[in-house]
This record gives C-alpha cells, structure tokens and sequence, in this order.
C-alpha cells in the first residue's frame, strides 16, 4: 500500500472513529428519556424522535420496540457513517 493511500486511510479510519455511536450512550439515554426519544435523536432518527416526543414515545409502545432493536439500529448507523467517511475520502469499503 503506498504512502498516500495508507495516509487517507489512517485519516479516514480516524474521522470514522469520531463519528461512531456507542451502544451503552443509547442505552442510557433510552432508560432516562425513552419516552421523549433522546436515544433516537442520538442516532440521528430526527423525524421519529419528533414523533416520539409528541406522543409519548407512541404511549410507549415505540419505546418498548426500540429496546429490542436498539442493537441493532446502533450498528446500521455506525455502518452507514463509516461507509461515508469511506466515500468522502475516495476509499471503497470490501
């Protein structure tokens, strides 16, 4: 691998490192503002997280959901910011 590329590389798995979700932060956030969606507005989930809070959490239903795919949810949005960190640095994943 030359220079440059190990370089954009290195920049790159930096920046996608500063970007990434934790699973324990949404945990958190889901146990102390489930209702009102804060777990959700941490991933980025902005028009569901509106939804949330003007229902309360969808009288809890939602909440109760999200629990079970929250997992799950973590890693797609992990996986799409580093898949566009990837992108903007003009290194392909594979």
């Amino acid at each position: 691998m030359s220079d440059p590329i190990k370089y954009r590389l290195l920049r790159a798995e930096s920046e996608s490192a500063s970007v990434r979700k934790d699973l324990k932060v949404a945990v958190v956030l889901w146990c102390l503002t489930g209702l009102l969606g804060g777990h959700r507005f941490y991933l980025g989930d902005t028009g569901r997280s509106v939804a949330m809070l003007f229902t309360l959490g969808g009288l809890g239903v939602w909440t109760l959901a999200d629990v079970l795919f929250l997992p799950r949810r973590v890693r797609v949005v992990n996986a799409r910011r580093r898949a566009e960190v990837m992108a903007r640095h003009g290194l392909l994943e594979g």
